[in-house]
């Protein structure tokens, strides 16, 4: 199989690493592109974030990228479709933990990639169903106060402290954290085949 370059749009340093666990080698080229969305389901959200960042970085690209795969992804937490942003102040994490507490809720990924300089793209998303045990007003309390969540989507982070309210996953606990890596998998393969025919 053809060797690929891969430059990944994010910055986010849990998407480096699954990344390099999975074993790639990758340039980080930051997007810059609006993430304001109208009223659409989750999962279309985050198809249409990842769109956006991967190509604005695309449309940055130049001659000595030609071969290279760009690949972006948008996260959110949604809760019965409503999406749960990031917190704008404590104040409203506390909200947000309240209202996870002792139910499931939603983990969406988008992904998209293009290919240099064919444009070829596709866009996928993976959901998770993350159940979250009761909380006392006490602890809701010290995790909201322990900043952890801050600037967190759904005011939480799953590989940190909050993993201990955490009872069940169904989905891929990757995706939770910000890149479903065995989706991902899947279909760069089937994209990197696509590819390769037409060359």
């Amino acid at each position: 199989m053809k060797s690929f370059n891969y430059i990944l749009a994010s910055g986010s340093p849990r998407r480096k690493e699954i990344l390099t666990r999975l074993g790639f080698t990758y340039e980080v080229r930051i997007s810059d592109c609006a993430e304001d969305h109208g009223a659409m389901p989750p999962a279309a959200i985050v198809e249409e974030l990842s769109r956006r960042k991967a190509q604005a970085v695309a449309q940055q690209c130049t001659l000595a990228d030609a071969g290279s795969i760009v690949i972006a992804a948008d996260t959110l937490v949604a809760l019965e479709d409503q999406v749960l942003g990031k917190p704008a102040d404590r104040a409203q994490s506390k909200e947000m933990i309240k209202m996870i507490s002792g139910r499931a809720h939603q983990v969406y990924t988008g992904v998209t990639l293009i290919h240099i300089p064919s444009g070829k793209s596709v866009t996928f998303s993976d959901k998770t169903d993350v159940h979250v045990r009761a909380l006392s007003e006490a602890e809701v309390d010290e995790y909201v106060n322990s900043g952890e969540g801050d600037d967190k989507a759904g005011a939480y982070a799953i590989q940190g402290e909050f993993g201990k309210f955490i009872t069940a996953f169904e989905g891929s606990r990757d995706n939770v954290i910000g890149f479903p890596s065995e989706m991902f998998m899947s279909e760069l393969n089937k994209f990197k085949e696509v590819l390769e025919d037409e060359q």
